[in-house]
């Protein structure tokens, strides 16, 4: 294992760290500049009549949480566990990304451990994991540390990066899509399937590195194990959404309800299926948190705004628009799917969304254009705990540890505050 000692902040981090934070910010538009445009409540969202959510309400609830993390982290500088780095990483990247800057400027001693447990975690490899998840953990420690602004994290970035480009997978003959799993990426190595989600992850991880390092080593980088192969990238998602034009796979859905949305991975969605009781042949259902997931990862990826597979994703979010549940899962990933819309309508330039909505009596949906940011920040204030925290009453993907998805919040909120909500 590589272990590091504490880096104290360099000469001149202050000031730095207010450029970092300027560039971090817009760091979405910045790198893709490509396409433009819970608790359970009432099935159909009612019309908006509430005030206007202002940036002093998001501010003190960003506040709230903030105060909250910084009591409740382990003497040892993680949160949660030590036995996931990519929790600690999780906060690290919603204070580093909180409105004031006040983090970057000067480094207090909670962030300091933090960072230093972080460090302790990385591996010779390149890696950033203390024995679990190797690329999950590494991805969201990457984040964290491109999103410092510390130039004294650099060597420990480049190697996460090589390490995520090199757990690629390409199964069978190299640089060729053998297989429906090349690539994307998996949990551990190149030789286990990927999926969405750790997709997603590693190329949002590279995606943000990239702004962490000069520019002029990403502009004359060679194409080498030190970059992913976005092409390969654009081919998996492909591989991983119900649309029967781009898609032949057996297992996709014809059903309206399905189409344009993700699954998981080939052949495997969360939501379930539907078995055709004639042919026996099954169809994977569509869902939320990963159907945000596709559309960000097509926007990483580069992928044109008028793209039928960007197109058709965006026309199941807004066939799917809720912020009532997670669209296909319920309760099950609820934070983690308001977290991924905001990201993904961020990154996608959607200021209001045209969603198609249910009225009431069982009339048929009508479109109305939804001021998304104002309804995501007034749900999430509405959510947070008296103490300043969140957390989600269903245990599925961890969303019942607090500073997980407190952090999710926060990097949420801190969002929606830097566009003015």
């Amino acid at each position: 294992m590589l272990t590091m000692c504490r880096l104290p902040a360099p000469a001149g981090l202050a000031t730095r760290g207010v450029r970092f934070l300027a560039r971090s910010l817009a760091v979405l538009g910045f790198l893709l500049g490509g396409l433009e445009s819970g608790q359970a409540a009432s099935a159909t969202p009612a019309p908006v009549t509430a005030p206007k959510v202002s940036r002093a309400e998001l501010t003190r609830a960003i506040d709230r949480g903030v105060q909250w993390l910084l009591t409740h982290q382990n003497s040892n500088g993680w949160w949660s566990t030590a036995d996931q780095p990519a929790v600690t990483a999780l906060v690290l990247t919603a204070l580093n990304r909180e409105p004031s800057g006040r983090f970057l400027r000067e480094r207090p001693s909670e962030l300091s451990r933090a960072y230093d447990f972080l460090l302790m975690s990385a591996r010779p490899d390149g890696s950033i994991h203390r024995g679990g998840l190797a690329n999950y953990n590494t991805a969201l420690s990457l984040v964290a540390l491109s999103t410092a602004g510390d130039p004294n994290f650099l060597p420990v970035i480049r190697g996460a990066r090589a390490y995520l480009a090199g757990t690629q997978v390409d199964f069978g003959t190299a640089g060729t899509h053998d297989t429906p799993y090349d690539g994307g990426v998996g949990y551990g190595s190149k030789y286990q399937h990927s999926d969405m989600n750790n997709t997603l992850m590693a190329i949002e991880a590279m995606r943000w590195s990239e702004s962490a390092l000069p520019r002029d080593e990403i502009a004359n980088a060679p194409k080498t194990a030190k970059d992913l192969n976005w092409a390969a990238v654009a081919a998996f998602l492909q591989n991983c959404q119900n649309l029967p034009s781009h898609n032949p796979a057996p297992w996709v859905s014809t059903n309206d309800r399905d189409h344009g949305g993700f699954v998981y991975y080939p052949g495997h969605s969360m939501a379930g299926g539907e078995t055709n009781a004639v042919t026996g042949r099954v169809a994977l259902r569509s869902y939320g948190s990963i159907s945000y997931a596709g559309l960000l990862s097509y926007v990483y990826a580069r992928v044109e705004k008028d793209d039928p597979r960007v197109t058709a994703v965006l026309e199941w979010l807004r066939e799917n628009y809720t912020l009532e549940e997670n669209p296909g899962m319920g309760q099950q990933g609820y934070y983690y799917y308001l977290h991924l819309m905001t990201k993904a309508l961020t990154a996608a330039r959607v200021g209001t969304l045209k969603a198609r909505l249910p009225q009431a009596g069982g009339a048929g949906p009508h479109e109305a254009d939804i001021d998304w940011r104002q309804e995501v920040a007034r749900r999430l204030l509405t959510l947070q705990s008296p103490d300043g925290s969140w957390v989600n009453e269903n245990q599925r993907w961890w969303e019942t540890d607090r500073s997980l998805v407190t952090a999710y919040v926060l990097i949420t909120l801190e969002m929606l505050h830097a566009a003015g909500a």
